[in-house]
């Protein structure tokens, strides 16, 4: 199934809530509205949705910057550092509580990985082109057909989301490519280009030349919002509901959309 995604203007206004300051080079926000800020000694610090600290992770030393947070379970937080394909599982108050070497499994190069349903972990490996789920232990539990043999162009990952009995792999370059819990292709999302990209309940969120897009899974529509000038300059967005988070240079600027 390919979906054609009707686009539609919508007014709306941007209500700031709050600022957060500190030394921030990166950030990810839960379901829950914590916050999880990234700092440039590596330190990973978890705000609740008040912007109290309720948790920090020192133990940074080992694998330096962490490419990826994935935040999709709160209760169990994903580090994932790809130049050491190693991933950092740590439970709700930061706990470190295992680690796992991808190339122990023989995946070298994995650009992307993601918290599954079950508390596994999708990884898609660029070596074999396949998407592969792992258990805590790194263990190979199931893995799809070679990429490559699917499709004219085999996608690139760079971000992989598991939503609702359905798994995301987004390609800017290509598109979303939407699978089942079996590895079987279900539909083709024709988004492209998209920055600040992540699926969360019913919609996938992006950005893109000063606009910000929420995509309707179900209903194939886009809406799209016009960004207001203090917002255009920002390195990073994020979201949440109805709340959107901004990164400017160390502050997190936080604001209701609709």
């Amino acid at each position: 199934m390919l979906s054609i995604c009707s686009i539609a203007q919508t007014d709306t206004s941007f209500r700031f809530i709050k600022a957060i300051n500190g030394d921030i080079t990166a950030f990810t926000v839960d379901n829950l509205d914590n916050i999880y800020l990234l700092s440039s000694t590596n330190q990973v610090k978890k705000l609740n949705a008040n912007g109290d600290s309720v948790a920090v992770y020192n133990n940074v030393k080992r694998y330096g910057q962490a490419t990826l947070i994935d935040v999709s379970n709160p209760l169990k937080v994903l580090l994932y550092y790809r130049d050491f394909a190693t991933i950092v599982m740590l439970d709700r108050f930061l706990n470190e509580v295992n680690t796992i070497d991808l190339r122990k499994q023989n995946i070298l190069q994995a650009r992307a990985i993601g918290l599954s349903y079950d508390n596994k972990i999708w990884v898609y490996d660029e070596l074999d082109n396949k998407l592969k789920k792992v258990d805590e232990e790194g263990k190979l539990l199931q893995e799809t057909p070679d990429f490559r043999q699917l499709f004219n162009a085999a996608p690139s990952p760079q971000k992989i989301f598991d939503q609702d009995r359905y798994v995301y792999l987004y390609d800017p370059a290509q598109a979303v490519f939407v699978f089942d819990y079996y590895g079987t292709l279900k539909n083709k999302i024709l988004i492209r280009d998209w920055q600040n990209f992540k699926v969360t309940g019913k919609y996938i969120f992006g950005s893109k030349d000063k606009k910000l897009f929420r995509y309707d899974i179900g209903g194939f529509r886009i809406d799209e919002w016009d960004l207001p000038e203090q917002l255009q300059s920002v390195q990073s967005f994020n979201f949440s509901g109805a709340k959107l988070y901004t990164l400017k240079k160390n502050v997190i600027e936080v604001y209701d959309f609709h």
